[in-house]
């Protein structure tokens, strides 16, 4: 899992989960897909707890989790 960070408006660095397509998600919800660079590319999938992330539309990008699902769907 690749991490990465960003500066808060508190100046503190937050750290920012990223996933490959392929590797199991850890949360239900939605994930948008990030550049090769890690910028927003405006595109998201939803995906299901537990299961891989699907493949990105180019090489090289990213998911970042952007809205988790509110329900217990899936809990063991």
């Amino acid at each position: 899992m690749d991490v990465g960070s960003h500066q808060a408006r508190s100046g503190k660095a937050i750290m920012t989960k990223t996933f490959k397509p392929g590797q199991t998600a850890p949360r239900s919800g939605q994930y948008g897909i990030l550049g090769t660079r890690g910028g927003d590319t405006g595109k998201e999938r939803t995906v299901t707890r537990g299961e891989p992330m699907p493949p990105t539309p180019k090489s090289g990008q990213t998911y970042k989790l952007v809205d988790a699902t509110r329900n217990k769907s899936g809990r063991p």
